[in-house]
C-alpha cells in the first residue's frame, strides 16, 4: 500500500511538472523579459550581492524655557516643567543635520567615506558608485540618502535615522550629528545672548563713564575754588553778616543814646570806631557772597549745575545697570536646549534591505507591466486585423 501511494505521488508530481513546463512554453517572450528576468536579477542582487544595512536611531527635542501655547499632552508636560517647544529652532537644527556644513564636519572626522567604501558596501550602493564620481557634491547626495530626519509636529520629537553598512559606523555618525546639533544650539544661544546683552552693556559703560566724569568735575571744582559746598558756606556767611548787622544796630543805638545823654562821654569815639569796623566787615562779607566772579553766589550756581549733571548721570547709570540685569535675565530665559530622549543605538542585526519584500515588489511590478504591455499589444494586433 505504501509503495502504491508513493508511486501515485511521484506520478502526480511528474504530471504537475509536465504541466508547468508545458505552461511555461506557452508563455510569450514578453513575460520572460518583463517578469522573469527582472525577478531573477532581483533575487540574485537582494539574495547574494546586496550588503546588509544597519540602522541607528536617536530621538531628541529642542525646547526653551519661554512659555508658549501648548497643543498636546506631551507639550503640556513640557510646560509643567517650565519649558516650551522651540519649533523654528527645531527646523534650523533639521536643516543643519542635512546640510553641507554637517557633512563637512563628518568628513573632517573621517566618518563618511570609510563607512561607505567598497570594503563595506556592494558595488551598486557604495561610494563612489559605478560612475566613480568622488566629488563633494556627489558625496552630499549620497549622504542625504543615508541620513533621515523625521519631525513629529504633535509631540515635537525629532527622530534621526542613520543607515550604514556596519552597526558601529551608523552609531558613530548619529552620535556625531547629535554633537554637532548641540554645538549649533550653543552657538545660537551665544549669539542671541551677545545681541541682547551687548547693547545693554555698551549703554551701561557709557553711563558709567558719564557718572565718573561728573564726579571728577565736582572734585575739580572743589579743588580749584577751595570751596566744599558753596550753598552751605553762603549760608554761614549770611549768618555771619546777620550777626554783624545785629552788633552794628546795637552799637548805633548805644551811640545815639550817649550823644543824647552825654555828648562828651569818652566812650563815643570808641563806639564810632566800632561802628566803622562793623560796617567794613559787613561790606566785606556781603562782597564774598554776592559780588564778582569769585563770590559764593557765582560759585553756587556753577556748583549747582555740576551737582545736577552728577545726579542725572547717577540716575542714568542706575537705569543702565537695571536694564543690563534685565537683559541678562531675558537672555537666560530664552536659552535653547537640545535634550536627547533616545541615545543613538547600535543595531545587533541588519534590518535592511528587505530582501523578500524587495523581490516580491519587483515581481509584482513586472506582472503589472506585463499585463499592461499585453493589453497594448493585443490592441495593436486587433487594430491591424
Amino acid at each position: 500500500m505504501d509503495i502504491l501511494q508513493q508511486a501515485v505521488i511521484r506520478q502526480g508530481k511528474a504530471s504537475l511538472a509536465a504541466k508547468v513546463r508545458a505552461r511555461l512554453k506557452t508563455l510569450p517572450k514578453l513575460f520572460y523579459i518583463v517578469v522573469v528576468a527582472p525577478t531573477v536579477i532581483a533575487s540574485i542582487y537582494f539574495g547574494i550581492v546586496a550588503s546588509d544595512v544597519y540602522v541607528s536611531e536617536a530621538k531628541f527635542i529642542v525646547r526653551s524655557p519661554q512659555q508658549q501655547q501648548q497643543t498636546s499632552l506631551f507639550s503640556a508636560l513640557l510646560q509643567g516643567t517650565g519649558f516650551s517647544r522651540a519649533q523654528d529652532d527645531t527646523y534650523a537644527v533639521h536643516d543643519f543635520i542635512l546640510s553641507r556644513d554637517a557633512l563637512q564636519s563628518l568628513e573632517s572626522a573621517n566618518l563618511v567615506r570609510p563607512s561607505f567604501d567598497k570594503s563595506k558596501a556592494d558595488f551598486f550602493d557604495r561610494f563612489p558608485g559605478p560612475d566613480r564620481d568622488e566629488s563633494f557634491e556627489a558625496l552630499y547626495k549620497y549622504f542625504k540618502r543615508h541620513v533621515e530626519v523625521d519631525y513629529d509636529t504633535t509631540s515635537s520629537i525629532t527622530t534621526l535615522t542613520v543607515r550604514a553598512y556596519s552597526a558601529q559606523d551608523s552609531q558613530h555618525i548619529a552620535e556625531r550629528l547629535l554633537q554637532l546639533s548641540e554645538n549649533l544650539i550653543n552657538q545660537l544661544n551665544t549669539r542671541a545672548r551677545q545681541d541682547m546683552i551687548g547693547s545693554a552693556e555698551r549703554e551701561e559703560l557709557k553711563a558709567e563713564g558719564r557718572a565718573k566724569a561728573a564726579t571728577l568735575a565736582v572734585l575739580r571744582f572743589r579743588d580749584q575754588s577751595t570751596v566744599f559746598d558753596p550753598d552751605k558756606q553762603s549760608l554761614l556767611q549770611l549768618q555771619q553778616v546777620a550777626a554783624l548787622q545785629q552788633s552794628l544796630t546795637e552799637s548805633q543805638t548805644q551811640l545815639n543814646q550817649l550823644r543824647a545823654l552825654a555828648p562828651k562821654n569818652p566812650q563815643i569815639p570808641a563806639l564810632e570806631e566800632r561802628i566803622r569796623s562793623l560796617q567794613s566787615a559787613i561790606e566785606a562779607s556781603r562782597a564774598q557772597v554776592s559780588n564778582g566772579q569769585a563770590s559764593l553766589s557765582n560759585k553756587s550756581s556753577q556748583y549747582a549745575m555740576l551737582q545736577l549733571e552728577q545726579s542725572f548721570a547717577e540716575h542714568q547709570l542706575a537705569s543702565a545697570m537695571s536694564n543690563l540685569e534685565n537683559a541678562k535675565n531675558e537672555a537666560d530665559r530664552k536659552q535653547l536646549y537640545l535634550d536627547r530622549l533616545v541615545q543613538p543605538n547600535r543595531a545587533d542585526i541588519a534590518i535592511e534591505p528587505k530582501r523578500l519584500r524587495s523581490i516580491a515588489v519587483v515581481f509584482g511590478l513586472g506582472m503589472i507591466a506585463w499585463g499592461i504591455l499585453s493589453l497594448l499589444l493585443a490592441g495593436v494586433r486587433e487594430h491591424h486585423d
